[in-house]
């Protein structure tokens, strides 16, 4: 099975390139074994999300016939950090780096007259029978779209936002959203208070770097879809929407035009979301869809609550924003890490070259004030491995003393969506688990094997058809 072969150009991409659209990233998956294809009539309530959760992380997975529907689904395109590098055409450890590049040089898109996007037109609207929208979690209130990038622009200045948020489907021609009080929430009170609905579209089956750019931490009036040119090193093409001005990447797979309602609120959740637990139901803003467009035989992309791929996605953009933010303040700042463990928005690692006793604890401030999210900090050494949570959890049972070495703020913001706060309100810590400068040389000198690193086992290991654990008789 191809996918390339229908974007109507060659594939031009070099070896090493970034991918230029989500077709050309899955023929690279299938053709190195990471996109497994699931058979015709998977049920698109739990068994399709089940499926693509078992091979979180491993493969991909393409659904081409789910019950009841035509268009295929895939799901878990960027479920491995590795995966994210290799599609921006950047090493592993290269990642963030190249995010921070792409953000602090963007690329302004070209508009084209026209795209793939918008091949075919659907006016008269029934979101369930055009799209295979899956239920994933158990209670869910019912089907989602969760990896449509919802763009929308600023009422006063035209410029744009990119984000992604969960989509209810409450009626065939509506949606229910949650907007946190972010930039696309700050452009819907300016729309609101001037007693117009917020035109907006949402862009369903997009490449790799514009799915990752749309999560940046960026400020307001700072268009996402420029960070995407840059990752791709070369700008966008984008098309206008047929109801509004709003501009999308013209190689998308679907567009569902429509209009965040004044004043208008319904019902929405519960949801399954990245701390696996469910957002509650509430009042919640409402789209009204005009329009609907996609490619001939288009590919829907859906995103598991609280799966590898939901967590990373949100994981890897705010990683390299506050490495910049924390670097601006503290050069000693090495790296950092969102751990799987704190759902990569909660627990942050950070990797520090201490020179003066009490930075650490300046660096925890900062941190926790860079981000709401983040709940809890760990500073540690840089003979530390921030990417390795059992190298974190050593320097703290080593190196880590709560009467001197924790910080607390009590009544803080946090994430609404963490259960554990008052309606977001809650405790920050944080941890200094950094040895201390003046303690003797050999108290905190990790044992190590000279040589270990640097073994070529195979020239010193028999093979496994030779080898005996019995030991041959020889001379007393």
């Amino acid at each position: 099975m191809t996918f390339a072969g229908t974007l109507d150009r060659p594939d031009s991409r070099e070896p090493g390139a970034p991918v230029a659209e989500l077709r050309e990233w899955l023929d690279r998956l299938e053709a190195s074994g990471r996109l497994a294809i699931a058979k015709p009539g998977v049920s698109l309530e739990f068994e399709l999300a089940a499926i693509a959760k078992r091979l979180d992380g491993h493969k991909a997975t393409l659904f081409p016939k789910p019950l009841g529907h035509s268009m295929p689904v895939i799901s878990g395109l960027l479920s491995d950090r590795r995966w994210m590098a290799e599609a921006l055409g950047v090493r592993d450890g290269d990642l963030l780096r190249r995010f921070q590049e792409a953000v602090a040089r963007p690329m302004p898109w070209q508009e084209q007259p026209s795209g793939p996007v918008q091949e075919v037109v659907h006016r008269d609207i029934d979101l369930a029978k055009l799209l295979p929208l899956p239920v994933h979690n158990e209670r869910d209130s019912g089907p989602y779209i969760t990896a449509g990038l919802l763009i929308a622009r600023n009422p006063q200045t035209g410029i744009q936002n990119v984000t992604i948020h969960r989509l209810q489907l409450n009626a065939k021609d509506r949606l229910g959203i949650l907007m946190l009080p972010r930039h696309t929430m700050s452009y819907y009170r300016m729309a609101e208070e001037a007693g117009h609905d917020l035109p907006v579209t949402i862009v369903i089956g997009v490449d790799p770097a514009t799915l990752l750019s749309s999560q940046a931490i960026a400020p307001l009036d700072f268009d996402e879809l420029t960070i995407a040119g840059a990752l791709r090193g070369r700008p966008l093409e984008v098309v206008r929407s047929l109801t509004s001005e709003v501009r999308i990447p013209a190689n998308a797979e679907i567009a569902i035009e429509g209009r965040i309602l004044a004043g208008r609120r319904e019902p929405e959740g519960p949801f399954g979301e990245f701390p696996q637990y469910y957002g509650e139901r509430a009042d919640q803003h409402v789209i009204q869809i005009d329009a609907v467009t996609h490619r001939r035989r288009p590919i829907f992309h859906t995103i598991v609550g609280g799966a590898n791929e939901h967590l990373l996605l949100g994981g890897i953009p705010r990683e390299a924003t506050l490495l910049a933010s924390l670097q601006r303040a503290f050069p000693g700042v090495r790296d950092v890490h969102l751990s799987r463990g704190g759902v990569c928005r909660y627990h942050l690692y950070v990797q520090f070259d201490k020179r003066q006793e009490g930075e650490a604890k300046n660096v925890i401030m900062a941190a926790l004030g860079a981000h709401y999210d983040i709940k809890h900090v760990y500073v540690v050494d840089c003979d530390v491995d921030v990417h390795d949570p059992a190298e974190v959890e050593w320097a703290v049972a080593t190196r880590f003393q709560g009467d001197r070495d924790l910080v607390v703020v009590n009544d803080a913001q946090g994430s609404k969506l963490d259960p554990s706060t008052r309606a977001g309100v809650g405790t920050k810590l944080g941890f200094d688990a950094t040895a201390p400068l003046d303690a003797p040389e050999m108290r905190f000198t990790r044992i190590r094997v000279p040589g270990e690193d640097s073994l070529d086992l195979d020239t010193l290991l028999q093979s496994p058809g030779d080898a005996h654990w019995r030991v041959e008789a020889g001379n007393d």
